[in-house]
């Protein structure tokens, strides 16, 4: 299992601070919920239904012609490569690194490449995968590229896989509305926007045959009929997401803020968290662990992500740990 945020019981014990005393701003969640409808009992005592309308909500929030839900995006991450030969696998790097190892263990050959070798490598390639935005660094790639690169390997039978799991907060950069395209697929979260991750679910949109060949893989009933129930509401609540934009961005900038006074400056972001380079990160995630504050550590590139804070209680403590730590290394 690789490494990810989140691991809150697992800091707990290693810290001996108990669960309820962190703030956790180590994966990236909007850290305000959109309230979960009533369930009625018989989602819970029946099997899930495949035309009680998540799918149609999927496609009018999404803005595509279909889409296919799955138990959270990482389900169809570890299940694409069953559907094509082996090849080569371009997946542009530092990102999430769920992509890179499952098509790893399923046989292909990856090499992970930075922005500016995709051009380079993309015609020796057979699938590319690529997060937008970025995590974590946040970076954003516009329609236009990706359409183009898509478009290169499109043409000899190749995929553009586009991880969208930050994407919420600017639906203008999707690629959503082109997925009726062969060779397009996009991934999308639904934990980390509506702050509901324990739900487990997720959308991939793609064209109709690679749809029907993935939920072969996957299976009837994937998704349970309580989480089709919270999700077609959520999709649905138009109201609530403009203010989870809002408010997203708002914090976004804020954090950004706060650390650059601080002398941490992030090297980029998006609505949900800030990324920030430094030889200090191993340091500095070891400070804040200590004061009950859990930040996402990558240590093969000594950089930090930082989580949006949810409360103004969160706010102080956390610009008042960032101080300190401050203080104690100048």
């Amino acid at each position: 299992m690789l490494e990810h945020g989140g691991r809150l019981r697992k800091a707990a014990l290693e810290y001996g601070i108990a669960e309820a005393e962190w703030l956790d701003l180590s994966s990236g969640l909007a850290p305000w919920p959109f309230p979960v409808p009533d369930i009625a009992l018989r989602a819970w005592a029946r099997l899930p239904e495949t035309d009680d309308g998540l799918e149609q909500a999927a496609c009018e929030y999404y803005g595509a012609a279909q889409a296919l839900p799955v138990a959270g995006s990482q389900m169809a991450i570890q299940l694409l490569p069953r559907l094509r030969r082996a090849g080569k696998v371009g997946v542009l790097s530092p990102c999430y690194a769920e992509h890179a190892e499952a098509w790893r263990r399923n046989g292909y050959i990856v090499r992970e490449v930075l922005e500016q070798e995709v051009d380079f490598f993309l015609d020796s390639l057979d699938v590319l995968v690529v997060v937008n935005p970025n995590n974590p660094t946040g970076l954003s790639l516009t329609p236009n590229r990706l359409l183009d690169w898509h478009a290169r390997l499109a043409q000899r039978g190749g995929w553009l896989v586009v991880d969208e799991a930050f994407m919420d907060n600017t639906p203008q950069l999707s690629l959503a509305p082109f997925c009726h395209l062969v060779g397009l697929i996009v991934l999308r979260s639904f934990g980390k926007f509506f702050g509901l991750a324990g739900v487990r679910l997720g959308f991939v949109l793609a064209e109709r045959k690679l749809l029907k060949l993935l939920a072969e893989q996957i299976g009837p009933w994937a998704v349970s009929g309580p989480t089709r129930v919270v999700g077609q509401v959520c999709l649905q609540d138009t109201e609530g997401h403009a203010r989870q934009r809002l408010r997203a961005e708002a914090a976004s900038e804020r954090l950004a803020l706060l650390l650059e006074k601080q002398g941490f400056k992030p090297q980029g972001g998006c609505a949900l968290f800030q990324w920030l380079t430094t030889e200090r990160a191993e340091a500095l995630h070891e400070f804040m662990a200590l004061r009950g504050i859990l930040l996402r550590l990558f240590t093969h590139n000594s950089s930090l992500r930082f989580g949006l804070p949810g409360e103004e209680a969160d706010w102080i403590r956390l610009d008042q740990a960032l101080q300190a730590f401050a203080k104690e290394t100048r």
